[in-house]
């Protein structure tokens, strides 16, 4: 049985195909940059389908996740929460917490080994803690998104960025430029700001801090090494881990949740 699964984001559409849900056939990603959502969603799920070597009739079920509303073609839509959990679980079984980094914002999910969502909390839209901040950051920088996370890894006398507004956080970093600060100090008291919120998210979320509790980072900035290692600095009783395929984990669990779909309802026909 072959599904795939669509996240629509803001700043990417990520497409999985999936086998018998247990196989990764393909993954595929889009920027969106300015183009007609409805032209990159067919682009990403074309690409798709010619790297996993299938015809879209193979496809037993097609999933939407994210903003979804534009995949015309899809047969269901989940919810980001739910396609987060189960990719999370699916990429690192050990995990009982998600941390969903995203473009405009980030949400601690506190799951099980079923990955069914127990709580969740979320950062507002204006808070300085997204993928979106990070990239304006990287511009006034001068450096490639990209390279972020190493250039962090760099840094041996930290800036905090305190403000909780992007607004107001990226005035800092303009400051801190104009007094000669190095970007690998900025770049890791960012990420030390930011993992101190991301933290302060999972306990909320129910993340005890007397549990050595496993949170999988997936989104967008799972694949930042330097905010994986200012998260790990921030709490030492949490065990964080990313995957090669975080960034893919939404429409990854969107495939799984169709191909789960898809066997219900057949069984019901059958009956």
């Amino acid at each position: 049985m072959i599904t795939a699964g669509i996240d629509v984001g803001t700043s990417a559409v990520k497409v999985a195909i999936t086998a018998d849900e247990t196989t990764i056939l393909a993954l595929h990603a889009e920027r969106i940059r300015r183009r007609e959502l409805r032209k990159v969603i067919h682009e990403a799920f074309g690409a798709a389908v010619e790297l996993a070597d299938v015809r879209e009739n193979d496809l037993a079920y097609t999933a939407s996740t994210g903003e979804g509303e534009l995949v015309e073609f899809r047969r269901g839509h989940f919810y980001g929460m739910t396609t987060h959990a189960r990719g999370a679980i699916f990429l690192m079984p050990e995990a009982r917490a998600v941390l969903d980094i995203g473009a405009l914002h980030a949400r601690a999910i506190r799951i099980d080994e079923k990955s069914r969502v127990l709580n969740y909390h979320m950062t507002s839209q204006c808070a300085s803690g997204s993928g979106q901040f990070l990239e304006n950051v990287a511009r006034y920088l001068g450096t490639a998104l990209e390279e972020v996370g190493t250039l962090s890894l760099q840094g041996t006398s930290p800036e905090t960025v305190s403000s909780i507004c992007a607004v107001l956080a990226e005035t800092d970093v303009i400051n801190m430029v104009s007094r000669g600060i190095k970007p690998a100090d900025i770049l890791k008291g960012i990420h030390l700001s930011m993992a101190g919120r991301y933290v302060k998210l999972l306990r909320a979320s129910g993340a005890e801090s007397d549990v050595a509790l496993t949170v999988a980072l997936t989104g967008g900035l799972a694949s930042d090494l330097g905010l994986v290692e200012a998260l790990r600095q921030t709490s030492v009783d949490m065990r964080f881990h990313t995957h090669s395929h975080s960034v893919y984990a939404g429409a990854i669990g969107a495939a799984l949740w169709g191909a789960y779909r898809h066997r219900v309802l057949e069984a019901r026909k059958a009956s």
